[in-house]
């Protein structure tokens, strides 16, 4: 079975994560995180609100279905120590490494840099510098407790019996992520959600893995298209100008509705229309890990200097984020997978490239 659809998903909502990552520094909904200073155009807070309740969700839920396959070539052993050297190393000493430029910059948008002593502010600009890599710290975590899932189940009944699944069912499964948005919710850092991801990485494991439930949805993929993009304008209208961050917010049951069905559509339009494989697609999925883990510094850096440095307009400051972040991490990318140390930390390579993008 070809699966060259769920490379091209997780490439594509990298693209969306760097780009919300934009709308998200300049936001004016009041979403704590945005440089001082800076000023917002609306309409890229409702792009940002748009693409905000499913994207992680999405990739929680790939992440999932290529557990399952990776699973199949490799021995529970090997899938651990695959997943500790690319997960776990870049996101805890890749924090003393690289990301702790997030953190400094941070402190110093923020107006904190000075009242730190000098001594604590590499510790603790690594501590709050995590940014996106809070997506892979949880992942290995889910990692661990798949491992422990499937000694449980060690003959895989629950995933056998949930390949079954028609489309009514995994529509169904609404029920269960809106139900899981409400458990596991770290108090202060929102984005640590640890209900809805786990729930939506085994329904990745365990329904989505099949054939036949990426079958079901690939079938009337157009229209589930449409009515998704619909839901998202009705969205956007409904939440448009406020803090979409919110628990109040995301634990609602229109949130809920839209991201559901937007991923559901999400994974039938790119297996229907997008399960080829081009040089293009490749080049992206092979470095899509690598953008998603180098971008933030990146951006934080340069939008903080556009703002208070370079005074530049609110248009040419989007404009730059979009245009010059991605090129830029790229670069950063093939400079740093030269470099044996900086490649295992920083990346989680031990070797130049990659065997294979997953």
């Amino acid at each position: 079975m070809k699966t060259w659809y769920l490379n091209n998903i997780k490439w594509t909502t990298v693209v969306l994560v760097v780009l919300y990552h934009v709308c998200y520094i300049f936001n004016g909904v009041g979403i704590p995180g945005a440089i001082l200073g800076s000023q917002s155009i609306p309409i890229f807070d409702d792009l940002a609100l748009f693409v905000y309740p499913w994207f992680m969700v999405l990739l929680y839920v790939v992440a999932g279905i290529d557990s399952w396959y990776a699973l199949q070539k490799k021995t529970t052993k090997q899938f651990l120590k695959a997943r500790t050297i690319k997960l776990l190393i870049p996101s805890t000493i890749g924090l003393l490494v690289y990301q702790w430029i997030t953190g400094y910059v941070g402190m110093i948008a923020g107006g904190a840099a000075d009242l730190i002593p000098p001594a604590l502010v590499w510790p603790i600009a690594a501590l709050s510098g995590t940014g996106p890599l809070w997506f892979i710290q949880v992942l290995y975590v889910y990692s661990l407790l798949l491992v422990l899932f499937r000694k449980l189940d060690p003959n895989e009944r629950l995933r056998t019996l949930c390949g079954k699944a028609n489309l009514w069912v995994l529509f169904g499964l609404v029920v269960l992520v809106y139900a899981s948005s409400f458990v596991f919710n770290l108090p202060v850092l929102t984005m640590y959600r640890f209900g809805i991801y786990f729930v939506s990485f085994m329904i990745g494991y365990l329904f989505l893995s099949h054939e036949r439930p990426q079958d079901e949805l690939a079938a009337p993929a157009n229209l589930l298209m449409v009515l998704a993009v619909l839901c998202g304008f009705g969205y956007v209208w409904l939440y448009q100008g406020q803090d979409f961050t919110t628990n109040a917010i995301l634990q609602s049951i229109p949130t809920n509705l839209y991201l559901w069905l937007m991923v559901l559509a999400i994974l039938g339009f790119f297996k229907k229309h997008f399960n080829t494989q081009t040089p293009f697609n490749t080049f992206m999925n092979q470095t899509s890990f690598e953008v998603y883990v180098l971008h933030y510094p990146i951006l934080e850096t340069l939008c903080y200097v556009n703002v208070q440095v370079f005074h530049l307009p609110a248009w040419l400051r989007y404009l730059a984020g979009f245009v010059l972040v991605y090129p830029l991490s790229l670069g950063l990318y093939e400079l740093i997978i030269r470099i044996p140390i900086l490649r295992l930390l920083v990346l989680g390579y031990q070797s130049p490239r990659p065997a294979s993008p997953r």
